[in-house]
Order: structure tokens, then C-alpha cells, then sequence
């Protein structure tokens, strides 16, 4: 649910959404979601000051409650 969740909004923010490739990574406690971006759309999906970044750290916080686990966005460049 957090993979699709990440690619949407991703799609949504960038230029090119073809560019976007959302990767899951399963732990025992925490699963790790790496978002990477066309190279000309990293800032967009950052935003000023890291506040859109931040923004969707805190909706998959939000989101990831129910199963117990910790969700940690990672945006490769």
C-alpha cells in the first residue's frame, strides 16, 4: 500500500512520470521505500526546504500505523 501510495504522489509533483521508480524493502521492523526521480525532477519532489519531503515522511508514518512496522523514505538522486 505504501509503494503505491509514494508512486502516486511522486507522478503527481514531477515533470516526467514515467521517471519515477518506487522500490520496497522489507525488514523485520521497518520496511524501506526508495524513491527515485528523473534527474531534473529531484527538487520537486524535495520542495523548499525539504518541506514536501517531510510531508510525505509524515503521511506514510500516518499510513504504515496499522501494520505496526516503521516506514522510511529514502529519495535517490
Amino acid at each position: 500500500m505504501e509503494k503505491e501510495l509514494v508512486s502516486y504522489v511522486a507522478k503527481s509533483l514531477v515533470d516526467n512520470p514515467d521517471g519515477v521508480e518506487v522500490n520496497v524493502i522489507e525488514g523485520e521492523k521497518s520496511t524501506i521505500i526508495e524513491l527515485r526521480v528523473a534527474e531534473g525532477d529531484v527538487g520537486k519532489v524535495i520542495g523548499k526546504q525539504g518541506r514536501i519531503a517531510k510531508a510525505l515522511r509524515t503521511i506514510l508514518s500516518a499510513a504504515s500505523t496499522k501494520s505496526g512496522k516503521r516506514v522510511v523514505l529514502e529519495i535517490l538522486d
